[in-house]
């Protein structure tokens, strides 16, 4: 399996934390140097693992937050 290259561009914040000290975070993340993209996900306390979670483009975004705004 290749390993998969990322960079946190910037940290957005923390939605929420659990037990074991991984972190529920919102940053921007560049994958295999690829422009950054908005992305959510578990991360651990050193960034060097993470869970499952979703990468939005800057366009995506702005649709979820256009649904997000409609429904809520």
């Amino acid at each position: 399996m290749a390993e998969i290259k990322f960079t946190i561009t910037d940290h957005l914040g923390v939605l929420s934390e659990g037990a074991k000290g991984w972190k529920k975070e919102l940053n921007m993340v560049s994958w295999n140097d690829r422009e950054p993209k908005l992305d959510l996900r578990d991360w651990s306390p050193e960034h060097d693992k993470m869970g499952k979670g979703i990468t939005l483009s800057h366009e995506e975004a702005v649709t979820l937050r256009d649904l997000m705004i409609k429904k809520l």
